[in-house]
């Protein structure tokens, strides 16, 4: 049967008559689950829980400090008089004007408290984390002040009280955010000081809590039962606190119960629209056609993404315990092919502006520490208070589409915080803050596959233009397959992705003529935009033109960009520059020819 106390208080009260102090680090200042006389459980702040616990363990006073309040006995039932000989008889000032960070006073104090010989007393010291400048520098009031309570802790020994009587010491209790923020000469090794991590609550815990608040919000007893699941399963690694917040979220925005899920996600990432919940489903519907005006020839990667942007936004087959992304796809294939336009025009598709993608060259983050680039330096280094550039973006935007260009050439280790965004939708930050990506569309490109290396580490083709598209898919995830499980001894990384690897055909020739005219009509477009003409091609020319930007597709529309820049736009702005026409006037382009080794392009005015 679970225990009615959590582990760290269990623990707590065990070494009581074992350990002089106390270090208690960790999640402080969440809310903590005391059972009451009524036998329900009850929320109470750490302070509260280490008071009843500790009277009821023996002790007569329990004593408080702060760095900014000073000393205080905040649960005492005697009368004014008793608090204030209590307070001569441990040396406890009674006026505040000199306690506030008065350390020579808490020194005097600490150690009246740990002699008392008259009955057992304890004291807490909360914020003791900001005691300190810098625990590995201390100043001669910071080293006296905690060279006195090391020697206090080793020095100090047990004394009897009650009926029948046990073992007392006077007990120091520090509170702080991690144990490093006291001297470690004063804990480590130490064996009359016991730390004690109070970890973040665990499932029964926030089961504890929120049932009696769910209880009685609907007829339905089935019904309770599950909503009070769901809310458990959703707040993994939530605090109490942010539990209680949820509801009074849910009950101010008029969140009915059934909906806690969406509470949820409005506290988590901060926001109370939902873009996914907005997106034009007849937008959707032809998005097939929309897609295919930008990317040409990849008829099956569009329909293959199409499918995996409609089950994100019907949250089809998605994971409210974890919060994984609402969709992950692994784009691989030769260069130039419409990997990063693909993710760019479903983006636009989405959310109505293709800068709205949150883009990450992968080849920037080839070195092993480049992942603090991505979630933020630890505490101490620089650029700590920077935060990470991928964990301030979907801060920032987190209903977005997350693209990570070129994924097989980041550093190994940096593959591991995908793991954790994939499995868990969670990342933390170097300052410690958890970034959700449970509203993200994660695409991954990559040219893995195109080439392999030898036995010798020659990098040869694996693939070529000539291969059909079956050769080229299979050869390439056999590949892709090969290079997780064997080079990277990530298969897991492969695993979470499954069956999402989209493989991008070559750009074939009548591809890739669809391209160079969509390409060429945009530019002419351009042109008679800026310059306030008409400009026209006669058939032989863009004939030529055409002839000229597919001769070599190796390179995908990437190639065919370039060729229309060396063989159109170059050629066509130095004859403009040189014709000079008016605004209004008509162009022609009536000839492309070859001279000195560079293309011209004939003009005539009409």
């Amino acid at each position: 049967m679970k225990s009615t106390k959590q582990r760290w208080l269990r623990d707590f009260i065990r070494f009581l008559p074992l350990k002089s102090q106390f270090v208690l680090s960790g999640n402080t200042k969440d809310l903590q689950l005391l059972l009451n006389e009524s036998d329900s459980f009850g929320w109470h702040t750490l302070e509260e829980v280490i008071d009843a616990e500790l009277k009821n363990y023996g002790y007569r006073h329990v004593v408080y400090y702060n760095p900014l309040q000073g000393f205080s006995v905040p649960f005492y039932q005697g009368t004014p008089e008793e608090k204030e000989e209590l307070y001569k008889r441990l040396g406890i000032p009674l006026t505040k004007e000199t306690v506030y960070n008065n350390l020579p006073n808490f020194d005097k104090v600490l150690k009246n408290i740990v002699e008392c010989r008259d009955f057992p007393v304890a004291l807490v010291i909360d914020f003791a984390s900001q005691f300190l400048m810098n625990p590995e520098s201390l100043l001669k009031v910071e080293h006296d002040t905690f060279g006195q309570a090391h020697v206090l802790s080793q020095k100090t020994t047990t004394q009897p009280f009650g009926s029948p009587s046990k073992a007392f010491y006077n007990t120091v209790i520090w509170v702080v955010d991690k144990e490093g923020d006291l001297p470690d000469w004063m804990i480590i090794n130490n064996p009359k000081i016991r730390h004690i991590p109070i970890g973040r609550p665990d499932h029964y815990s926030r089961r504890r809590l929120v049932t009696p608040m769910i209880h009685g919000m609907l007829n339905d007893q089935d019904k309770t039962t599950q909503v009070i699941q769901d809310f458990v399963d959703e707040t993994e690694g939530l605090l109490l606190l942010d539990l209680v917040a949820i509801l009074e979220l849910a009950r101010s925005e008029s969140i009915p119960i059934v909906d806690i899920a969406d509470a949820v996600r409005r506290y988590k990432l901060g926001v109370t629209e939902d873009p996914w919940m907005n997106i034009d489903r007849l937008k959707i519907e032809h998005a097939e056609e929309f897609i295919k005006s930008r990317v040409k020839g990849q008829d099956h990667s569009i329909q293959h993404l199409i499918d995996i942007v409609k089950r994100a936004i019907t949250g089809v087959g998605s994971s409210k315990r974890n919060n994984r992304p609402r969709g992950v796809v692994f784009l691989a294939g030769p260069t130039g092919v419409g990997k990063t336009e693909l993710a760019k025009t479903v983006t636009s598709l989405l959310f109505g502006d293709e800068s709205s993608y949150i883009r990450f060259d992968m080849s920037e983050f080839s070195a092993e520490h480049a992942s603090q680039r991505l979630i933020g330096a630890p505490p101490g280094y620089v650029g700590y208070d920077v935060g990470g550039e991928l964990t301030n973006a979907v801060r920032e935007k987190p209903f977005s589409v997350v693209l990570f260009d070129e994924i097989e050439k980041a550093h190994p280790r940096i593959l591991d915080k995908f793991l954790q965004i994939l499995d868990d939708g969670v990342l933390t930050s170097g300052r410690g803050d958890k970034v959700y990506f449970s509203e993200t569309l994660i695409v991954f490109t990559s040219n893995l596959g195109i080439y392999k290396e030898t036995l010798t580490g020659e990098r040869v083709p694996n693939v070529n233009y000539n291969d059909t598209f079956d050769v080229v898919e299979a050869k390439v995830k056999e590949e892709i397959d090969r290079y997780f499980k064997f080079d990277l001894n990530r298969p897991e990384l492969l695993n979470r992705i499954g069956e999402n690897v989209i493989v991008f055909d070559y750009i074939r020739k009548d591809v890739g003529e669809l391209i160079f005219d969509m390409m060429i009509d945009d530019h002419i477009r351009a042109i008679e935009e800026q310059l306030e003409i008409r400009l026209k091609l006669d058939s032989n020319v863009r004939n030529q033109l055409k002839e000229l930007a597919v001769a070599d597709l190796s390179n995908g529309g990437r190639g065919v960009r370039n060729m229309i820049e060396y063989h159109f736009i170059t050629p066509i702005s130095r004859a403009l520059f040189s014709l000079n026409p008016s605004k209004g006037e008509v162009v022609n382009a009536t000839e492309v020819f070859n001279k000195n080794r560079s293309t011209h392009i004939k003009l005539q005015r009409s």
